[in-house]
């Protein structure tokens, strides 16, 4: 046979045995690799939305405002148009900065643009429904009408004037909603605002009616779109403020609403893989002894210590594989409703990169090696006679301990004695429990920074988009995070009520009840979680003092502390239930197992 096709077997047969441990690893490592996937991957997948609706809209290169009206000003933003570097142009046209409310009293700064009926050949925003501009009608910018609630038929007021809305649209010449104002009025600094389009004539009306501020603006083609900044350079207007804007700006500002989605993903995968590792070096830790044991076989029938590393090793490096496999698979779907948190682009997203793809796979590898190593490495350096006669570790007698805790109730003896017998299964605990006290700090956070709305008034009547964008971000992860931590609690409690239910049995012959079996075992996880949870609250606020802004707010410690207690209170529930199975195995079954 082989030694391939007996890796293989090997591998096979003992994943049917563990079967659970082996949907564990798998579970882990996939939220971990779509995770960082989905972190690497904004970016890029907003700048190709961007280049894929700027294609589809005649997006321009540059696009000139100024905040100054009149004839000159007509005049000069005109004479852009005959630059040699230009080979198409639109305008100047009027942006008119208006209030729109809906037929619900929703409020919301709007420009209006003035358009021809006829779109021309630059800046022609793409109508995904309804149709294009008409006498009387409006057509609203896709994102500002989701955001709204708005579609086409509806009735909308700007400006104290009704309008039929006949078209939704897209357009690359502006930012994504909220950032459609561009600037603001006089040329000033730009707020929230919505776009929508009117023709010519009511954009003119409109504005003369009510005196609104007026901006005029005009696109531009360049012969060599690259070429924006010495277009930008060559072409200064002297007498009155031009505001430039180049693709390149809109593009680059279009990632503005994702600019806390990538460390949230990014440090999220760090700490998924973080419990993944915990999770999965607790199971291999319990397996310490059956591994030894499968190397005793191998070794003695001439296995060499690389091939009985490789059929160690295999298993989990297969599993993390097919885990980092379908975790970049449902990066790839999930992708674009992350990068384009509203409607306002257009397109398909792009999967990870080569560059995404591989980080991925070494997260996974990494998770796979550092939770198995150990283990391996121990079966590997122990002689054939010992590994097929390996036993449980025997803990070596310390009478101090032995005297400090006869002093104790009996669950907490039991505990501490579990505890001190496995500390690094204790270290473990403890690093989950400060894992997920981490995130949760997080989320407390974010959910106590005050959010500006993009109301008139800043109230909440539409939501901050990026506010909430960012708040469901940190609480998918956290959930995440939560779900892999209520695993690895529960494994933790069962693998040490498994080895230690030679110990047990004996504490019940000495007396011990049912109930102070299942409270000691519950006890031996409490006692790490509790420092885990007093050090996550700091390091979660240390971790976010590295992305969060100055004048951020810190949650109420309050919050903090009801959660740290809200965490160990899980904890305890957690373990409640793998701790009552295994205290109520009989004494003699176990003994007798024991001594078999």
């Amino acid at each position: 046979m082989g030694s391939i096709v007996l890796v293989v077997r090997l591998v096979l047969a003992d994943v049917r045995r563990h079967k659970v441990q082996a949907v564990m690893l798998l579970l882990a490592v996939t939220v971990a690799t779509a995770t960082m996937a989905l972190g690497l991957s904004l970016r890029g997948v907003s700048d190709a939305l961007y280049e894929q609706t700027r294609a589809a809209t005649a997006g321009p290169d540059v696009v000139a405002l100024s905040g100054d009206t009149g004839p000159a000003v007509t005049s000069t933003l005109a004479s852009l148009a005959d630059a040699p570097e230009v080979i198409a142009h639109h305008g100047p046209y009027r942006i008119v900065y208006a209030d729109l409310t809906t037929r619900d009293s929703t409020s919301s700064p709007v420009v209006v643009q003035g358009f021809a009926e006829k779109p021309g050949t630059v800046n022609r925003p793409l109508v995904t429904s309804g149709q294009w501009v008409r006498s009387g009608g409006a057509v609203l910018e896709r994102g500002f009408a989701t955001a709204l609630g708005v579609g086409v038929g509806d009735r909308v007021t700007i400006a104290g004037r009704s309008y039929p809305v006949v078209g939704i649209a897209v357009t690359a010449a502006t930012s994504i909603y909220p950032w459609a104002v561009q600037i603001g009025p006089g040329g000033g600094p730009s707020d929230y605002s919505g776009l929508a389009w009117m023709t010519r004539s009511d954009a003119r009306a409109l504005a003369s009616s009510q005196d609104l501020p007026v901006t005029l603006a005009v696109d531009l083609k360049l012969r060599d779109p690259a070429a924006t900044e010495a277009f930008l350079d060559a072409y200064r207007a002297p007498t009155f403020r031009v505001n430039i804007r180049t693709w390149q700006f809109t593009a680059t500002h279009d990632t503005v609403i994702l600019r806390n989605s990538q460390p949230i993903l990014v440090v999220g995968s760090w700490l998924l893989s973080f419990l993944a590792i915990t999770g999965v070096a607790a199971l291999a830790a319990g397996r310490a002894v059956e591994q030894t044991r499968r190397a005793g076989p191998l070794k003695a029938v001439g296995a060499t210590p690389g091939l009985i590393a490789t059929v160690l090793l295999t298993e989990y490096l297969a599993l993390a594989l097919v885990g980092d496999a379908l975790g970049l698979v449902i990066a790839r779907l999930t992708v674009p409703a992350i990068a384009s948190p509203t409607a306002s682009r257009i397109g398909d997203a792009v999967g990870p990169t080569g560059a995404t793809v591989a980080m991925a796979t070494v997260l996974a590898v990494v998770v796979a090696v550092l939770s198995t190593l150990r283990p391996t490495l121990r079966a590997m350096r122990t002689a054939t006679v010992t590994a097929l006669t390996a036993t449980a570790h025997q803990p070596r007698h310390r009478p101090w301990l032995t005297a400090l805790s006869a002093l104790l109730p009996t669950p907490l003896l039991l505990g501490l004695r579990l505890t001190a017998r496995r500390p690094g299964r204790a270290v473990l605990q403890a690093c989950s429990t400060a894992t997920t006290m981490i995130a949760i700090v997080a989320l407390l956070t974010l959910y106590a920074q005050p959010e500006r709305g993009y109301g008139l008034d800043g109230s909440s009547a539409l939501p901050n988009l990026r506010g909430e964008h960012d708040r469901q971000l940190m609480l998918a992860v956290t959930i995440l995070l939560i779900a892999l931590a209520v695993v690895n609690t529960i494994t933790l409690t069962w693998t040490t009520a498994i080895e230690a239910e030679a110990n047990m049995a004996i504490a019940r012959t000495l007396g011990a009840t049912p109930g102070q079996i299942s409270a000691g075992l519950s006890t031996a996880q409490l006692l790490p979680s509790l420092p885990g949870a007093i050090i996550g609250i700091p390091l979660g606020i240390g971790l976010l003092s590295l992305f969060a802004a100055r004048n951020s707010t810190e949650p109420p410690s309050s919050w903090l502390l009801g959660a740290a207690l809200a965490t160990l209170l899980t904890t305890a529930a957690l373990t409640a239930l793998p701790a009552r199975l295994a205290a109520r195995r009989p004494v003699a079954q176990t003994l007798s197992a024991e001594t078999a």
